[in-house]
């Protein structure tokens, strides 16, 4: 509901509580909104859109505080369209009834509605038909917003009729600017040392509105006694001890479980990588950071040692995503598991590291002109193609050329271990080089 306050002055209002720090920062317009680039920028979906003219219904998936309301307010301003907004957990069908009439009669009147369905997931298969034909007659244009994955949880009918967007969380620079606007709100800065600063930031997760809230607490406190009047790190994490535990993702106690419980994994310590798993799990962390975690452990500790394993943590991801908790948490345990047992290699991991530091040192260089496409007389008389051999015609199906360009020597980086598939890989990639070279010497 609106404050009867919002566009009276303040002072006028002794007795009026203080509007929260995050109700007075929220963005006017879609330029002031800090982050989501990737949807809101010029040649982005929803820049595209405005640009054009056109706006469809949408969907936003992105986890909280990173602005799915607030943008959804915004467009319907920049658009002309009444905003309406309704929560699926608390809005049953008369209720939705009376939203639809609304719209239809405000539409016969010459004005569109933006119905913006916060976490439209909640509804259920019959009342999200309900929208469908009110979106198809134009009665509507709706924006759900979901911190679930739409794919388990919205009907194929609705996705099919909205485009989804993917909204993330901010980032540590976008947190920081967000900060500073608060600063600015408040008319002094925050009293922190820098490291305190940026435990500060860290402990949000990446939620804007956590951050603000936070930002009110801190400036709330007296701080008599303090250092140049400003919270070191220990001092914040002291007064923050309940937040901290749960959003301080540089804390001691966060990273040293997920550091055992990774090294458990590399260890093939199965028992031990099941106990940290647990700890993390009762110590509160969020299953999907785990889940993320122990995919990333696939992929740089096991590689292309057990190229199952990656599917496996993705599975298990998935399972959890349809299943929740707990016992979605069982098959992410069973990944642990299996992660613990495999063979290990970072090979891959080394080869991709070692190809990015020679990219950025050779990052001007064409490809040889043997192995560019000619589709036009220019390019042939340029050499483009010229003395290109056709893998597939030659000896072994292996021609021997050289791929990298021509200024730059040869590089080896993928060197795979005696373990797992990779000691298949390692003599496929023994057999290429021999014949590498004596193609080269014939």
């Amino acid at each position: 509901m609106p404050d009867l306050f919002d566009n009276l002055p303040q002072a006028a209002h002794p007795d009026a509580p203080a509007r929260p720090l995050a109700d007075r920062l929220r963005p006017r317009a879609l330029a002031e909104v800090i982050g989501q680039a990737q949807v809101l920028g010029p040649e982005a979906p929803l820049g595209a859109m405005l640009a054009a003219g056109s706006l469809s219904s949408l969907i936003f998936w992105g986890p909280p505080g990173v602005g799915k309301t607030t943008i959804a307010r915004l467009l319907a301003a920049e658009t002309n369209l009444h905003f309406v907004q309704i929560s699926a957990i608390f809005t049953g069908v008369p209720e939705l009834r009376k939203v639809f009439d609304a719209a239809r009669l405000r539409r016969q009147q010459g004005r569109g509605t933006l119905l913006f369905v916060d976490e439209i997931h909640r509804f259920n298969k019959a009342q999200q038909d309900g929208f469908l034909p009110h979106m198809e007659d134009g009665t509507i244009l709706l924006v759900g917003a979901t911190t679930e994955n739409p794919s388990f949880e919205l009907n194929a009918a609705l996705l099919s009729r909205a485009q989804v967007l993917v909204l993330t969380r901010l980032d540590l620079a976008d947190l920081e600017r967000l900060a500073q606007r608060a600063e600015q709100e408040i008319g002094r800065a925050l009293p922190l040392d820098g490291p305190a600063r940026e435990a500060l930031l860290e402990m949000a997760d990446g939620d804007g509105r956590a951050l603000l809230n936070l930002i009110e607490q801190v400036t709330a406190w007296p701080l008599d006694g303090q250092p140049n009047g400003k919270l070191d790190r220990e001092g914040l994490t002291r007064r923050l001890t309940r937040r901290a535990s749960k959003y301080d993702k540089s804390g001691d106690e966060h990273y040293n479980l997920i550091s055992a419980l990774h090294k458990s994994v590399r260890g093939s310590d199965p028992d031990a990588a099941l106990y940290w798993f647990a700890r993390m799990l009762e110590g509160g962390e969020d299953p999907r950071f785990l889940a993320r975690r122990i995919t990333r452990m696939a992929v740089e500790d096991i590689g292309l040692a057990d190229p199952q394993a990656q599917s496996v943590c993705l599975h298990a991801w998935e399972t959890f995503e349809r299943l929740g908790s707990p016992e979605g948490e069982l098959a992410l345990s069973q990944a642990v598991v299996y992660l613990a047992l495999a063979p290990k290699s970072n090979a891959g991991y080394v080869a991709y590291k070692a190809a990015r530091a020679a990219a950025r040192a050779h990052g001007s260089e064409p490809p040889p002109r043997h192995i560019l496409n000619a589709p036009t007389r220019l390019m042939k008389e340029q050499g483009y193609g010229a003395g290109y051999a056709y893998d597939h015609d030659a000896e072994d199906g292996f021609s021997g050329q050289d791929y990298f360009p021509e200024t730059m020597k040869r590089e080896v980086f993928y060197a795979p271990v005696d373990r797992g598939f990779e000691r298949d890989l390692r003599k496929r990639v023994e057999f290429f080089a021999n014949l590498r070279a004596k193609r080269r010497e014939g």
